[in-house]
């Protein structure tokens, strides 16, 4: 029987770390990207999901109220009984159980009646995750109302 040398049986250890730390750099490459871009679409979509939900309160509010909440009421008027005029007569409130006030990037959702979009409802938005107006992907406006051409 030939004696194997255990100087010359195969791979080290060092040498499968090594082939290891390679594989993961090379998948971090490659993958990093999509996961990243994957984390900003969900981001927009709460978002949306937020201005939805924003939009079915303030629709029950002004049901109850003949009127959404002025600006100067904003969005606190869903959860809170308002003190600044107009004082609705039949708040049925709280409208929302958990106020949303913060965008998934924790700007304030802006809320304006009457709307330059909606002049005869509201608009509502969010400046996206650079908090300014305009941009496109992550950073594009999430809004309330329909975007035709703009």
């Amino acid at each position: 029987m030939k004696q194997i040398d255990s100087k010359q049986s195969g791979l080290t250890l060092v040498q499968i770390l090594i082939v290891v730390v390679i594989l993961a750099v090379i998948a971090a490459v490659l993958l990093a990207p999509r996961l990243l871009g994957q984390a900003g679409r969900a981001l927009q979509t709460r978002a949306a999901e937020d201005i939805e939900t924003l939009g079915i309160a303030l629709d029950r509010y002004a049901k109850d109220n003949g009127d959404y909440p002025s600006t100067e009421q904003g969005l606190k008027a869903l959860w809170e009984y308002p003190e600044k005029p107009p004082i609705p007569i039949y708040w049925l409130g709280p409208y929302l159980q958990i106020p949303i006030t913060e965008d998934p990037w924790g700007n304030q959702y802006i809320y304006i009646r009457p709307g330059v979009h909606d002049p005869y409802g509201y608009d509502l938005l969010s400046f996206g995750s650079d908090g300014v107006e305009g941009g496109s992907g992550e950073a594009e406006d999430v809004v309330s109302w329909i975007r035709r051409d703009e």
